[in-house]
């Protein structure tokens, strides 16, 4: 699944929302605390467990949601929690975000300032309020939540603050995971970041993926879709947009090792863009023992006298 791609309009607006909560709270250092930002937008949070029917069912059942599909039938959030294996949900009208308890806690950052981004966006709280024939469509559902992902990756990397420092040095995954730990959030999340906004101009892209050795594939392995996300920076959409995940991935599986944990490997590879010139990019792998993190970056216009491993 590829990053989708905001206005700058929206870009804008949401920009403005962030830097107004921002501002609120003082223009802190890093890492942003969450409760702060939830005094001061005045937004409670509680907690629910998708392997805990009891407290599940008394979660919801002590709520009173806006909606009239969901007021006439009241286990329809408890159905939506288990059937979508929903992280997190906001409340718009009381103001109230749940977290999934079962979750890691570093992941709770993530999903909780996902929610706070429904809430600070204005126009996130009319369609939040209940299903109508526009939030229905996948397409209109699909904007909403890349909205709020952008809004909590402005929001936990600070704006600015973040890009001035992703600009600063060479792009790597060592270099990620030194700008993961100063901001508090995972690695996954500010490899995300890196690319959408730290890209200094360059093509870069990243993805998330299983195991990519073929000895190290999980049986639920999609060939087809085998990337869980990929990112895109401007400048790499715009130049190579149109290379397949797939393409991509068989780029990762050329070099990548079985190995457990760790780097699974580091290699030149070449890429087409959209005239049919090749470009050489440094890619790199990391399993965190849950997931795959590659990072390609650009390097140079490919010279026909240098060899390189070509996709």
């Amino acid at each position: 699944m590829k990053n989708v791609s905001l206005g700058h309009r929206t870009i804008a607006d949401i920009d403005g929302q962030v830097d107004k909560v921002l501002r609120g709270i003082g223009n802190p250092e890093p890492p942003i605390d969450l409760r702060v930002v939830r005094d001061l937008l005045k937004l409670d949070r509680g907690y629910y467990s998708t392997t805990d029917d009891g407290l599940l069912r008394e979660t919801f059942s002590r709520m009173r949601v806006a909606g009239i599909q969901v007021l006439l039938r009241p286990t329809i959030l408890r159905d939506a929690v288990r059937s979508f294996s929903l992280k997190a949900l906001y409340l718009p009208d009381q103001k109230r975000i749940l977290l999934d308890r079962d979750l890691p806690v570093l992941k709770h950052r993530w999903n909780e300032a996902h929610e706070i981004g429904h809430d600070i966006i204005p126009w996130h709280n009319e369609m939040m309020l209940g299903d109508t024939e526009q939030t229905l469509k996948p397409a209109c559902h699909e904007k909403i939540e890349a909205e709020a992902n952008y809004a909590a990756g402005q929001l936990l990397f600070l704006g600015a603050r973040f890009v001035s420092e992703a600009v600063s040095s060479d792009p790597s995954l060592e270099f990620v995971k030194s700008l993961s730990k100063g901001f508090g959030n995972t690695m996954t999340s500010t490899l995300w970041r890196f690319v959408e906004q730290g890209h200094g101009g360059r093509p870069i892209v990243a993805m998330v993926t299983g195991h990519p050795h073929p000895t190290r594939r999980k049986t639920d392995f999609d060939p087809v879709n085998p990337c869980r996300y990929c990112v895109e920076s401007p400048p790499f959409r715009q130049h190579f947009g149109t290379l397949r995940e797939t393409d991509l991935f068989s780029a990762i599986v050329g070099y990548c090792g079985a190995q457990r944990g760790g780097s699974l490997g580091r290699c030149e590879v070449l890429l087409a863009d959209l005239n049919g010139d090749r470009h050489v990019f440094d890619f790199e792998t990391f399993f965190n023992r849950h997931e795959a993190l590659t990072l390609g970056h650009w390097l140079r216009v490919h010279s026909a006298q240098v060899p390189v491993q070509a996709f």
